[in-house]
């Protein structure tokens, strides 16, 4: 399936789900991953230092990020937060303090305001937004591109897992070469391994 009826198909199954039922597979998928470090053949997650997290844009029915937040903080790890500009589709990414303050763009995303900006180059796992993926690793946004283009100016080894309510498709057509593939995709009911 190609990647615009990919788009409309999730999120119509998105629209469908009841705050209920986001809030359960959202907890869901944080306790799986709290198992990625088990996963045979997988590379040690819990043991990195800086974790970019994406924080739910509520209005799209995303995965509710606040649990992960929980963990991570509970953990001790740095968090990064990204603010995004739409006119040259690049995002900064800033350190997430107890300083830190928020204000919701246009777009109704949850943005830093201030804070201390940090390289792309010491981030050491990303956790993805997307709307649907394949069983290879290959996933579909929003269709802006801000994610690839971030992806592809971190680390080689930067650890990408992606997040999401539903399991994958068996194919994505038209994949570009600029697309970044993920290393995982965590589900409420499992963990894929795209590394294999």
């Amino acid at each position: 399936m190609n990647k615009k009826d990919l788009r409309k198909k999730y999120k119509e199954l998105r629209e469908q789900l009841s705050l209920d039922e986001i809030e359960t597979k959202s907890l869901a998928i944080a306790n799986r991953l709290l198992q990625l470090d088990a996963i045979p053949n997988g590379r040690q997650v819990w043991e990195k230092t800086y974790f970019h997290l994406f924080l739910t844009i509520e209005e799209q029915k995303e995965i509710d990020t606040e649990f992960i937040l929980q963990i991570l903080a509970g953990k001790d790890k740095e968090i990064v937060v990204a603010k995004s500009n739409f006119e040259t589709l690049e995002m900064s990414h800033y350190l997430l303090t107890d300083n830190t303050k928020f204000q919701k763009s246009d777009y109704n995303i949850y943005e830093p305001v201030n804070g201390l900006e940090v390289p792309t180059s010491i981030i050491d796992v990303v956790f993805v937004p997307l709307l649907c993926y394949d069983k290879k690793g290959n996933r579909v946004g929003y269709g802006k591109g801000f994610y690839d283009k971030f992806l592809s100016k971190c680390r080689e080894n930067v650890i990408k897992i992606g997040l999401s309510f539903f399991e994958p498709e068996e194919a994505i057509t038209a994949v570009s070469e600029t697309d970044i593939r993920l290393d995982y995709c965590v589900t409420p009911m499992t963990v894929y391994n795209f590394q294999l």
